[in-house]
This record gives C-alpha cells, structure tokens and sequence, in this order.
C-alpha cells in the first residue's frame, strides 16, 4: 500500500502533456514548501519534494499526473500530502509508458515514497507494479538526503524489471479456465465477496474487453482487461438485495494503488505458475 491514504475529494489534475510548475503550484503548492511545517520537531528531515522533482526532471522525467489532499487547517495547505506520477515524454506514442510514483509530505502525515509503474495509454489506467519491483520508502528522520537520490536511481532501473515481467506475461497464453480463476481471483481482491454478501459482478464481465485490441487470450491482455473493468467500474451488476447496480470507479488513491498492485502481484503469481 502507499504511505498514506488520499481520500476521494482530493485535488488531482492529470494531462497529455507534461505538467507546469505554474500547474503543480496550483494544484499541489506543498510541493514547493521550502521548510516544513512548524508543527514539525527538529528531529524531523525536510526532503523538499520540488528538488527530487527538479532531479527526475533532469534525467528526463515530467510529471504528468498530480494530487493533493484537501485540509480544513487552511495552514498546513502549504505542506499536506501530495502525489506526483511522472514518465518519460519519448513515450508519449507508446502503448505503455514506465512511471514513477512520488509520494511525499512536509506536516508528518506521510513518509516520502517512491514506486516503480506502468501507465496505460489505451485506457489510461495507471498499473502500480508489485512488491517484486522498486518501492522505496524514507522516514524523515536523520541524514537520509543520500538515501533519496540512491532511492530514485533504484526505481529508474526497476524499470528494465517491469518491461521484462510485462514481455513474459505477453507470450503466455491462458486456457479459458485458468482465464475464470484468473477473474475470480480479482473479484476477490476488490470486492472480498461471500456466500451472504457475492460480488456484484460475475468472472464473465470481468474479462470481457472494452475495446477490440483487448481482445487476446495472453496473460499480459487478460490482466489489463480484468484491471481496466475493476478500476473503471461502470459494469451493471446486482447489489446484495438483488437491484441492479452499475460497479463504481476506484476513486481513491490509495484504494486505486492496492487493487492495481495486487491484480499485478496475481498476474505476476499466474506467470510463474505457468512458465
């Protein structure tokens, strides 16, 4: 799981293109507080979100996607919790783009956090990768400036890691019932379903494709379809009483990064059992 938890009324802003820092100021400003805040001790590190951002810049990554929680305390605005999601330009015409995911806080209500992941562009889905790749995590305590930088390079070469998991779920082929316990499995993961309370949704919406090109048998297009219909939502289904329902998007951030981790993590478990 993240760090910390963003709740569903938080300020996002996603774009095609890379996003400004007259964009991030606006959407996320703590990510340009230059102290933390006062409520803070002295054993408290700063790590300023805005130079591990300028840093990733300079190895070509753009953010891309930003978040920030909403506050009541209107002082400590300057400094909440926030999100930054970045990747690569170059891979704007690519299907799937490498991302990072960059977490972080200066009030002491998250610890900074980076994540290896995968965005894809068909359905703009954001798949956060599993426990197997980059996922680095500092407390803001003590001389951890160096643990920062180390942790950034960590997550860029996790990358190759991911390409490589996503090429060998592409050349494994699922038989339709390994196909159903695939889809099982994730209902299972979002919705923990029972005998007194079942999913809303069967196996069989879970794997059916929302566009064409989806349409393959191969363990990599399997996930993407079962991941895409489980964030999405927008499924007609029947609530516990039997009335008819359409499934909810995954809003929350934090929610949105469990499911997806552990769909991969299911995926990446279905890989090694058929290789």
């Amino acid at each position: 799981m993240l760090a910390s938890r963003f709740g569903r009324q938080s300020h996002s802003f996603r774009s095609a293109s890379p996003i400004s820092d007259e964009q991030l100021r606006r959407i996320a400003p703590s990510i340009y507080a230059e102290a933390p805040h006062a409520s803070r001790s002295e054993r408290y590190t700063y790590i300023p979100t805005s130079t591990v951002l300028g840093g990733l810049r300079k190895e070509g990554f753009e953010p891309f996607m930003v978040c920030q929680t909403r506050v009541r305390d209107e002082g400590k605005r300057e400094f909440t919790k926030h999100m930054l999601r970045l990747r690569h330009p170059s891979q704007v015409a690519d299907k799937e783009a490498a991302e990072i995911v960059l977490l972080n806080s200066h009030d002491g209500t998250s610890s900074y956090q980076m994540l290896a992941g995968m965005f894809r562009f068909v359905c703009s889905n954001g798949l956060v990768c599993g426990d197997t790749v980059a996922d680095v995590r500092v407390r803001h305590k003590g001389h951890i400036v160096d643990n920062v930088i180390e942790g950034a390079y960590e997550v860029l070469s996790g990358f190759e890691q991911v390409r490589d998991q996503r090429d060998a779920m592409r050349a494994i082929e699922l038989k339709p019932e390994e196909a159903r316990v695939f889809a099982s499995a994730a209902l299972e993961l979002k919705y923990d379903a029972s005998a007194a309370k079942p999913a809303p949704i069967t196996e069989t919406q879970i794997l059916a494709p929302r566009r064409h090109e989806d349409a393959r048998t191969d363990l990599w297009s399997t996930f993407n379809v079962a991941q895409e219909n489980l964030v999405r939502g927008g499924l007609i289904g029947r609530n516990a009483t039997g009335q008819r329902r359409r499934t909810r998007e995954v809003q929350g951030i934090d929610q949105g990064v469990k499911l997806n981790r552990a769909l991969w993590m299911l995926a990446e478990g279905m890989r090694k059992l058929k290789a």
